[in-house]
């Protein structure tokens, strides 16, 4: 066993965050638990948790910077997503559609993005026709071109990249079942904290 110490942090004059570091052969091993992550499972859900977040700030400010280069246009992250949306096997697409496809609920936002690509004329409304109602998407031949230079850099850059790393697909789809799994299990943690929601007096 190594050394112990216990290193005191200042949160707040309330708070104080004890941090244990194992010292042993040279290595630090720092304490890992904290109010979410009480225990090694906590731990691993919560590291998990934290990553997602790292991972779709830096994933956004990819996309934006990208999209950015490509376009000329001050789009986000968010716009982007939706303009490859629409694009995507060719194929007009509804908000409803888009929404389901993006694991959204926030239509009013979508309408936003879709009125913004609008104005930029990169898509366009297109007639319905006797299988579907409402107004449906598409992207014009401007959008088309700005997705094809941004398939260009994607490739350039991000697919570089990953391509170098070895076993790379086999981790990609490992990591998408596992993000896919998560994702059902936080819908349903969602839904049922929403039914039984408690009501709380203004004091609470």
């Amino acid at each position: 066993m190594g050394n112990i110490m216990r290193v005191k942090h200042d949160m707040s004059e309330d708070d104080k965050l004890t941090t244990t570091v194992n010292v042993t052969e040279g290595t630090l091993e720092l304490d890992r638990h904290w109010h979410l992550a009480t225990n090694d499972h906590e731990i691993a859900l919560t590291e998990l948790e934290y990553s997602l977040f790292r991972s779709y700030e830096s994933f956004s400010r990819w996309m934006k910077e990208c999209t950015v280069a490509a376009s000329g246009f001050n789009m986000s992250a968010n716009d982007c997503a939706i303009l490859n949306l629409i694009a995507m096997r060719d194929r007009p697409k509804g908000i409803t559609e888009i929404a389901r496809l993006l694991n959204r609920d926030d239509n009013t936002n979508i309408q936003y993005t879709i009125r913004k690509l609008t104005t930029d004329k990169l898509v366009e409304k297109t007639s319905t026709d006797n299988r579907r109602k409402g107004v449906r998407y598409r992207t014009t031949p401007a959008g088309n071109r700005v997705i094809e230079r941004f398939v260009a850099l994607r490739k350039g850059l991000l697919i570089e990249m990953t391509k170098s790393i070895r076993s790379m697909d086999e981790q990609l789809g490992n990591g998408s079942k596992v993000l896919d799994l998560m994702t059902g299990m936080y819908e349903q943690a969602a839904r049922v904290a929403a039914t039984h929601r408690p009501t709380f007096d203004e004091e609470d």
